[in-house]
């Protein structure tokens, strides 16, 4: 089956100002899941891309990630544990929510896998509303070696992947679900993120330091319709945006 990525999460000590922030600085609706269990549903609002969820995390540890979809939660995680990754949180069922695991990839970044049915009908994935929200619609990988990462995910998810230059590649899928990414090489940290499409990377940085953020890099310019930038949330997690400007 296709292993599109389907869901992103972004994890803190505190969702519900985590929640705060994002939704000021992209548009997001925000639906806290009932029951204390420090949880908060991410409807981006954006009409296109993927929806996710808010953690608090619960040793304060900040994180982003994505999680791929997938019919068989142990056969994936036998292939991660036997090419060099390793399981960090092993199948959890979510009472009317999802089942779902994490794995560590070779780089040590952290990714979720979450269980589908065999065969994927895309209408039965619950995309985001229409609205002026951030779409998130790109996840990024950054190691040390992404030859290396590109043949482990290759491997266990059938991923395809082009050279981009700069030892960057781009991501396809191989799934009309879910959104496409980018294998890369780290400058200084390796991260695991997804980036949110806005209007104007310079104001959304700028937006993010206001709201107790921080710039990660940016904007910097790609080519000359594209720009890109990092934040760091106010939990020291660090989520991308671009900004698309059409010829």
């Amino acid at each position: 089956m296709p292993h599109p990525v389907v869901h992103f999460e972004i994890g803190g000590p505190d969702d519900s100002k985590l929640a705060d922030f994002y939704a000021g600085l992209f548009g997001w609706r925000m639906t806290p899941v009932q029951g204390g269990v420090g949880y908060t549903l991410v409807d981006t609002c954006g009409g296109a891309g993927i929806n996710g969820g808010i953690s608090k995390s619960p040793d304060g540890t900040p994180s982003v990630t994505f999680y791929i979809q997938t019919d068989d939660l142990q056969a994936a995680l036998d292939k991660v544990n036997l090419l060099g990754g390793k399981t960090s949180t092993p199948i959890t069922e979510l009472p009317g929510m999802a089942t779902l695991a994490q794995f560590e990839d070779p780089d040590g970044l952290v990714i979720g896998l979450v269980l589908g049915p065999a065969e994927p009908v895309r209408s039965d994935i619950q995309g985001p509303s229409s609205g002026s929200g951030a779409p998130v619609d790109w996840f990024e990988l950054l190691g040390v070696d992404p030859d290396r990462s590109q043949r482990f995910y290759a491997e266990i998810f059938g991923w395809q992947a082009s050279e981009a230059g700069q030892g960057y590649r781009m991501v396809d899928t191989g799934s009309p679900g879910g959104i496409k990414g980018g294998i890369g090489i780290a400058q200084a940290d390796s991260w695991a993120t997804v980036y949110a499409s806005v209007g104007n990377v310079e104001a959304i940085l700028a937006r993010a330091v206001e709201l107790g953020g921080s710039r990660v890099y940016g904007p910097d310019q790609v080519d000359d319709h594209m720009q890109t930038g990092a934040l760091r949330d106010p939990a020291g997690s660090v989520f991308g945006v671009y900004q698309h400007t059409p010829h």
